[in-house]
């Protein structure tokens, strides 16, 4: 089988995209439906060999439709590899009399082959030592009632290992939503378009490792499908930053002002100074609190920090600029005020983070009316004051939120979370690295001065942003991988962000 075990494909789809790819492969390329379906339960069993390589006991969970259907197809294969299998039906006594279509057909090659299956009842036992999910599939809209939301709760009260098969169910495959209760699986395996929603949201925890198989349909299916969002990969990293020349000096690389740390948040905007010196920015200037000057310079000496007391001592530094990161550390009060309004009126190439944004809302400033080369970076709170609703209901459809926040700033617009968005006015662009161990104040400053120093770089806005969001994401990756999650601190990362650009080069 076709099982990329190496990398996943960097298009993503919604789900009525992937039943178009599917139905244009059974119908424009004349692939049965039950050979998709045959194809997709060989790769789940293939899969569930390899990850488990000693299994003995099986079992599967299906429901009345073609994910249901899929399950059969593994029961199949597992009888006659003698493995003991425990099918579990969801839909009564007279759950075969409602099947259609290929699923049927799967059901009824299980009955001649090796029958056997029992129908759900609430306790039933969950027998087998790996439970595979096939149960609901991307056709949920609402949230799950009855029986499967009864099941679904049994299965991760359980604590076995569940290998979800193409999405765990109870999941919506375009926002990540839990619809009511999802399946929480080890594995999930999606077939012939990846689902967009399996990678942000609630989904980070429910999907696992994911995998992925095209079921070998032709590359011309995918042609005339609209890609709804791409994931950012080496790829991108190596084609948007090629190696440098070996005649290159500092002034090639852009001059970046970062403006912030007001008193007692020092700290934050001298990390994003930081970070941007490791992602490559050729000079980097910081105006901050004359209180912060000293420990600036102690820190991190390669960066120019000049004390700013008013507004009218900015002109001078931003007149030097390329590029002007401002918000880290900025608070909210009267110097705050005065910096923004400068560095607006200097109409530089800008990104606006943290209190850059809440002073923006405070003020009536959105739609944002910044300079033509913008990025701007909200958390889901940010994101949702900015948009006028409440977190609960920007995080229920992130793609959509992101899309409405590119709106309403223009420019590109970095949407944070576990799944961060990046568009700017086309398509989405999803980083699928990172870690729970980011979940710690400073890790946005950094991020501000990764996506900074890019754009003084020379590089677009939506590169910039989607770019920087990678590599700091991977950087924290490397980091966990060293010492664990729990207690990451940003600094920590600043030693890994050359390390994760420069590997593209090796």
């Amino acid at each position: 089988m076709s099982v990329n075990r190496a990398a996943l494909p960097a298009p993503l789809y919604t789900a009525e995209q992937t039943r178009v790819l599917d139905r244009t492969a059974i119908e424009q390329f004349s692939i049965p439906g039950i050979r998709l379906m045959q194809r997709a339960g060989h790769a789940v069993f293939a899969e569930i060999l390899e990850r488990f390589p000693g299994i003995r006991h099986l079992t599967i969970l299906c429901g009345g439709g073609n994910n249901g259907g899929d399950g059969f197809v593994v029961a199949r294969l597992a009888r006659q590899r003698n493995l003991r299998v425990q099918v579990i039906c969801v839909g009564g006594e007279r759950f075969a009399e409602r099947l259609q279509g290929e699923a049927l057909q799967a059901w009824q090659e299980l009955e001649a082959a090796a029958p056997g299956f029992e129908c759900y009842h609430p306790g039933v036992e969950l027998k087998g030592e790996l439970l595979v999910d096939a149960l609901l599939g991307t056709g949920l809209t609402g949230d799950v009632r009855g029986d499967y939301a009864t099941l679904i709760r049994q299965i991760n009260a359980s604590h076995k290992p569940v290998f979800a098969v193409d999405i765990p169910s109870g999941l919506c495959a375009d926002s990540g939503r839990i619809l009511g209760c999802a399946v929480r699986a080890r594995f999930t395996l999606s077939f012939i378009g990846l689902k967009r929603g399996l990678f942000t949201a609630q989904a980070v925890d429910c999907c696992g490792q994911i995998l992925f198989d095209d079921l070998k349909v032709p590359d011309e299916v995918y042609d005339p499908i609209p890609v709804s969002a791409f994931r950012t990969t080496d790829e991108d990293l190596r084609e948007c930053m090629p190696p440098r020349s070996r005649n290159s000096h500092k002034g090639r690389f852009g001059h970046l002002l970062v403006v912030g740390g007001n008193r007692g948040m020092g700290g934050a905007a001298l990390l994003t100074a930081e970070a941007a010196l490791r992602s490559g920015a050729g000079l980097v200037s910081l105006a901050t609190r004359q209180e912060h000057v000293a420990a600036s310079l102690c820190r991190c000496p390669e960066v120019m920090v000049h004390a700013v007391e008013s507004g009218g001592q900015l002109p001078d530094l931003l007149e030097k600029a390329d590029v002007i990161v401002i918000g880290p550390g900025l608070g909210q009060n009267a110097w705050a005020e005065q910096m923004l309004r400068a560095v607006l009126a200097a109409k530089k190439p800008l990104l606006v983070d943290a209190d850059g944004l809440n002073l923006l809302c405070a003020n009536g400033g959105f739609p944002f009316s910044g300079p033509e080369r913008t990025i701007v970076t909200p958390h889901p709170g940010e994101a949702a004051r900015i948009l006028n609703c409440s977190v609960a209901e920007l995080e229920a459809d992130r793609f959509a939120a992101v899309e409405r926040l590119q709106r309403r700033c223009g420019g590109a617009v970095v949407l944070k979370g576990a799944g961060s968005l990046v568009n700017a006015g086309e398509v989405s662009f999803l980083c699928d690295a990172g870690n729970p161990g980011m979940s710690v104040g400073g890790m946005g400053d950094l991020l501000s001065g990764i996506c900074g120093a890019l754009l003084a770089q020379g590089l677009s806005p939506e590169d910039a942003a989607r770019i920087g969001v990678y590599i700091h994401a991977t950087a924290a990756d490397r980091v966990a991988a060293k010492r664990g999650e729990i207690g990451m601190l940003p600094s920590d990362l600043l030693v890994e962000i050359p390390g994760v650009i420069n590997k593209v080069y090796e």
